[in-house]
């Protein structure tokens, strides 16, 4: 996976397209990104023992690595990345 944790990146696709943010975790496994402050969801919680009240709490859910584009720490415009190999065998 090209993308690391602290990127700072731009939805590309979804409900907050358009939106810059940092990420916070990878799940490489299933190619997807946890994004600090965006994809979040409110999930009800039910009360679990006698006089605990249930609650509403806002969860971060991830994103799918494709949904997401880097953008680069020099120039702030979203770029695409790559590797090469080069003759030598270092990759760049």
């Amino acid at each position: 996976m090209k993308l690391k944790k602290g990127d700072l990146v731009k939805i590309v696709s979804g409900k907050d397209k358009g939106r810059e943010a940092k990420i916070e975790k990878v799940l490489p496994q299933i190619e997807k990104v946890l994004v600090a402050g965006v994809n979040q969801y409110k999930r009800h919680l039910k009360a679990r023992a006698q006089g605990q009240s249930s609650e509403i709490v806002t969860i971060t859910k991830p994103l799918a690595a494709s949904n997401v584009a880097l953008i680069c720490p020099h120039c702030k415009l979203q770029t695409r990345i790559g590797f090469r190999i080069e003759k030598n065998g270092k990759t760049s």
